[in-house]
């Protein structure tokens, strides 16, 4: 759900890359959050066009750094607070640097950081299993950092609908609701509409199929779904194969679930997202 910095890459491949990097490539990341750490107070900010055109690489590898904390992609622990902290302290850096007026994006990543690890405690039971958005306790939701969020989603919003500003705001809809059913799905929807004309994505795709499923029904979604797995390149793009699971069991569809859940499966590396599949797998009726 939190990968919207895939935007710029091919969403098949880079996938696969991070399936088999992602290990080397947080201990890179350590290595170079460490580098800006040390410098950090010596650091001289650019000209105002030199910054402009280096900071959304500076906001892509801090997304990168935080996602792969928030979901790992393989492993035995489906979160990293190591790498979540990090990327929120370097967020914050950012927006210290380029004050009295950060950039709108760059507040907006500090907001969308903050929102999602908001429900870091929730996100997962005893066991370390995963626990989905609807099944939350959101009585365990960090209410003290959402309240930091909420504002700087506005003020990233006043600088138009860019893609961290639009994936904030989706964010703060969803830390809002004090119940699932509560969840302003509509306009959610919404917004996914005009993230995607920003880029019409694999990740896009898929996150408004989610959305469209819980707004119109899970019948909806899976023609969403379907869509996206009919891309042959897709093939073996895990989440989607997940999320026709899940539909496909909403809608009584237990054998195509079954087959969709064998197949998410077969494609998933982390250990905790396995369990979590095999346990839903588990729960089918039998025949």
């Amino acid at each position: 759900m939190f990968n919207a910095f895939r935007q710029n890459f091919s969403g098949a491949t880079l996938f696969q890359l991070a399936a088999e990097l992602s290990w080397l490539f947080a201990a890179i990341l350590l290595v170079l959050v460490a580098y800006v750490s040390l410098v950090a107070s010596r650091y001289v900010l650019p000209l105002v066009d030199e910054l402009e055109a280096r900071l959304p690489s500076v906001l892509r590898v801090l997304y990168l750094l935080f996602t792969e904390g928030y979901a790992a992609t393989r492993g035995v622990a489906l979160v990293r607070t190591d790498l979540c902290a990090e990327a929120i302290r370097l967020a914050r850096l950012v927006t210290i640097l380029t004050a009295p007026h950060p950039p709108p994006e760059a507040t907006a990543l500090l907001a969308l950081m903050l929102l999602h690890d908001s429900r870091r405690e929730a996100r997962l039971d005893a066991a370390g299993d995963l626990v989905v958005l609807e099944e939350q306790d959101r009585s365990r939701w960090n209410r003290e950092q959402i309240a930091e969020a909420l504002p700087l989603v506005e003020d990233a919003l006043r600088g138009g609908p860019a893609p961290y500003a639009l994936q904030a705001a989706i964010a703060a809809l969803h830390c809002q609701a004090e119940r699932p059913e509560e969840t302003d799905w509509p306009q959610i929807v919404r917004l996914y509409d005009v993230l995607e004309d920003e880029g019409r994505t694999v990740l896009v795709l898929e996150l408004v199929a989610a959305a469209v499923a819980m707004r119109d029904g899970p019948a909806a979604g899976l023609a969403l779904v379907d869509a996206i797995l009919g891309r042959g390149e897709l093939a073996d793009y895990q989440p989607a194969h997940a999320a026709r699971a899940e539909l496909c069991r909403r809608l009584g569809r237990n054998a195509e679930a079954r087959a969709a859940y064998g197949r998410a499966i077969g494609l998933t590396r982390q250990a905790a997202a396995r369990r979590f599949l095999e346990r839903r797998l588990g729960e089918l009726p039998a025949g």
